[in-house]
Order: C-alpha cells, then structure tokens, then sequence
C-alpha cells in the first residue's frame, strides 16, 4: 500500500473528493428546486440535499437525501431511483469529469439522530446533571474571583 493510500485512508475523504461531491450536491440541489425531474413523487416534495459522498475513484456518488419534514421518505427515494439514469446524465454535463459518477440515493439520518439527542438532553435526568455542573462551573469561578 502507497503512503499517500495509507494517509487517505486514516484522514477520510480527499480533497478531490470532498469537492466534486459538492459540486455534484449543488447541481442536484438545482436540478430538484429547479423541478427539471418530471415525476409527480418528487414535484409534490421539497429536498434538501445536505452531503454527497464520492468513493476515492469518483465512480460512485452516495448522495444523501431528505424531504421537508421527513414525510414520504420511501415514495421520495423509489422516485429518485426512477430516474436516476436521467439525473446521472444531467449532474455529467452540470459537472465536468472524466467518468459520469454511478449514484446512490440514501436517506440522511443525520436529522433523526439530532432529535434524538435533542431529547435526550432534555430528560429530567440529564437536565439535572446539566444544572450540577452549572453550579459547579459558577462555584469555581467565584472561587478563583475570590483568590485573586
């Protein structure tokens, strides 16, 4: 294995990488506000397209999806596999590479696990937690006003 493989694979995507999955997520973004995909799922839905993720080759976009509301989240991603060949070709021409990237539609879940979280700082047992070390962090800070 290379030296720049091994510190690719340690440090995440590349460079390379990082930007062509965003030119490819803004051309997306721009193909479905735009309402260029005729399909009657994805013209009743807003999407927020928030990441694309290109393999080191570029060959493979997973791009990630979600609806306004997270409602229709199978309707929404049957609907983009539908035309995925077309959305393939129009983000080729939108984005100039060698190869047209293969894409994959997945739903983001970054969005659920937020609320997830959200919630679980709000339970009596953390937020009781939360507060102790309130106090803690304000004892100490007048301990070190008192020091001086």
């Amino acid at each position: 294995m290379s030296r720049r493989a091994r510190q690719t694979n340690r440090s995440g995507a590349s460079q390379r990488q990082l930007r062509v999955g965003e030119l490819i997520r803004h051309a997306l973004a721009e193909m479905l506000i735009r309402g260029e995909v005729h399909d009657p799922v994805l013209e009743g839905h807003m999407i927020t397209v928030p990441e694309v993720r290109m393999s080191p080759d570029l060959r493979l976009a997973t791009i990630y999806v979600m609806p306004l509301g997270g409602r229709d989240q199978a309707e929404v991603i049957e609907a983009l596999d539908r035309n995925k060949k077309f959305l393939r070709g129009e983000v080729a021409r939108a984005v100039n590479l060698k190869f047209a990237p293969e894409i994959r539609f997945h739903i983001d879940e970054r969005f659920e696990e937020a609320e997830r979280i959200q919630k679980l700082l709000r339970t009596p047992v953390v937020q009781k937690d939360l507060d102790a070390k309130d106090l803690d962090a304000q004892n100490s800070d007048k301990k070190t006003e008192d020091d001086e």
